[in-house]
């Protein structure tokens, strides 16, 4: 994580359970993280028109919820890093857990009848979600929300690859373009989180245009937002709506 010596800006003193490795306000007085909040536009514009687009396709309604979720995520990642705040952490953080609830529902519903509604897996989810909500807003413990967050992304790659390897294997092309884009986004989180010391001295020596390259935890919204969009696109092409909305 980030060292302590940064800069105050517009927002204030942190009071953020985690501060990235992107020294604070170094851009602009009223950006804390500044590439770290940009980047999260991937997360936020593509998903939107995704969504409209749905809704004009006449599409179900949870592929609609998928792409609204994902903008959501990038809202509040995006108030997360420009404040540096608790109450945006949460933002942030929570309808991650929400979001990826509804791709757990999607992609265990993708054999289903239209627009029926799988009431058991529901209620397990919500109840997931509660208890995490609950438990996190009571230890505001960092490892927990990520151990949590990982279990629902290890379901999701679990079930992804029993689908493109015995169920749709011409998705696989696919499903693995946007499983590996994730998993490159998450080495370069670690990356960012283990050698930040490091990864700030490197900038200091470099040009700006070179040390705006090693902002790994922005690499990080890029490739999961990618990454996460295009597993939407998989969801859809295993119920046969691909190609109806590209």
């Amino acid at each position: 994580m980030a060292p302590a010596a940064d800069r105050e800006g517009y927002w204030g003193p942190t009071t953020s359970t985690l501060d990235w490795c992107e020294e604070n306000y170094a851009v602009t007085w009223y950006i804390a993280e500044f590439w770290n909040t940009v980047s999260n536009l991937i997360m936020i514009i593509p998903p939107i028109f995704g969504a409209i687009q749905s809704v004009r396709d006449g599409l179900e309604k949870r592929y609609i919820a998928s792409y609204l979720a994902l903008t959501v995520v990038g809202m509040g990642s995006w108030c997360f890093h420009m404040t540096l705040k608790y109450e945006m952490q949460l933002l942030d953080e929570l309808p991650m857990i929400y979001s990826c609830c509804i791709f757990v529902y999607c992609m265990f519903e993708c054999f289903k009848m239209k627009n029926s509604v799988n009431y058991h897996l529901l209620f397990i989810l919500v109840l997931f979600s509660l208890i995490v909500t609950t438990v996190y807003l009571k230890v505001k413990e960092p490892v927990f929300h990520q151990v949590m967050y990982g279990m629902l992304v290890f379901t999701l790659v679990l079930r992804s690859i029993y689908i493109v390897t015995w169920v749709y294997p011409w998705l696989r092309g696919l499903g693995y373009t946007s499983l590996g884009l994730f998993l490159l986004g998450f080495l370069l989180w670690n990356i960012d989180n283990i050698f930040c010391d490091s990864l700030r001295n490197f900038r200091k020596k470099m040009p700006p245009i070179i040390g705006v390259a090693t902002q790994f935890h922005a690499w990080w919204h890029i490739l999961t937002g990618l990454g996460s969009y295009l597993h939407i696109l998989f969801r859809k092409g295993t119920s046969g709506q691909l190609n109806k909305n590209h």
